[in-house]
């Protein structure tokens, strides 16, 4: 129940090495706020009751001009002061971040506030051209915390000088730093941006597909087992971003592929020598526990194991009998 409203690269002068902001939000221009207000009227007309949040995706909120941040801001807290919302989400650069302006922001009904932080490690930053520091997101994050405002951390995986000890690392630093929640993007790239100039001239080369998929579902798990909630693993599927891949990590059943893998992950560690196992699934997860085309069943026939999914709406996700 989330309205969200895009404002691709408004606020930032950066230019990260992978970013197109207008492909991956499939939006060219920021709207107007009359054309945000009906943004909003739209998704609510469709929603059976109160709608949780209104969120601003894309660019980096709080580097837009106050006054514009203001407008949109006051727009959002009409509809809180209705109670036709419950709240605000945005997303921002770490550097971006300081005691007054999370202050303002939640006066206007912000909760949770994201921050692109794509890695904790240096080299990573540096080599994919981000412009902030580690110490810029430990700042960042330590001032939302104090606010008692929601942290989100997002993370990339497979940027140049990337590694999967490197990954882990950050997931670890995002439970340091108070994270509650996080998005997992495995790196694409993209016409017209810098990490594209870099792949055809051999100077990088993109994280596969199989790669982020095993990566990304342990990172799943660590998060899950630290009650930081995944919101998203993937870049959200559009023409745009399919007209613009050049290549790297994507596909538009990723996240399902990502929870699949962990389910195959889980199942492995809980079984031993045997060859004829029985899964009762609660029916949500019988995809997931099949995987895409049937990937997980076909890797455990391989290994000569057969897996018995009896549907079962009692069991909160799977339960394997022993």
């Amino acid at each position: 129940m989330i309205i969200p409203i895009f404002i691709p690269h408004d606020g930032c002068p950066n230019d990260c090495a992978f970013c197109n902001q207008r492909t991956i939000s499939g939006s060219v221009a920021a709207p107007d706020i009359s054309e945000a207000r009906n943004i909003i009227e739209e998704h609510l007309s469709t929603m059976d009751g109160k709608a949780d949040q209104i969120a601003f995706f894309g660019g980096s909120f709080t580097g837009i001009e106050e006054k514009r941040q203001n407008e949109y801001l006051s727009l959002a807290y009409e509809y809180i002061k209705k109670g036709m919302v419950e709240s605000i989400r945005l997303s921002t650069r770490p550097d971006y971040i300081d005691r007054e302006t999370v202050e303002r922001l939640i006066s206007y009904g912000v909760k949770n506030i994201e921050l692109g932080a794509q890695s904790m490690n240096e080299d990573v930053l540096i080599a994919s051209r981000r412009g902030h520091s580690v110490q810029d997101v430990e700042n960042a994050a330590a001032i939302i915390t104090d606010s008692q405002a929601v942290l989100g951390l997002q993370m990339m995986i497979g940027l140049p000088k990337d590694s999967f000890e490197k990954c882990m690392h950050t997931a670890h630093t995002f439970k340091k730093l108070g994270a509650e929640e996080t998005r997992i993007y495995p790196t694409v790239v993209l016409r017209g941006t810098h990490l594209a100039h870099m792949f055809e001239n051999g100077e990088y080369v993109p994280c596969d597909l199989e790669t982020a998929v095993s990566t990304a579902a342990v990172l799943y798990r660590y998060f899950k087992e630290n009650t930081i909630e995944v919101l998203r693993i993937g870049l959200p599927d559009s023409d745009d971003l399919r007209q613009n891949y050049v290549a790297g990590a994507y596909h538009p059943s990723l996240g399902e592929m990502v929870m699949s893998r962990d389910i195959r992950n889980r199942i492995e560690e809980q079984i031993s020598g045997e060859n004829d196992i029985t899964l009762r699934v609660n029916p949500r997860f019988i995809s997931k526990v099949t995987g895409n085309k049937r990937c997980n069943i076909e890797y455990f026939a391989k290994k000569e194991i057969t897996l018995n999914i009896i549907p079962d709406k009692y069991v909160k996700e799977i339960y394997i009998e022993k």
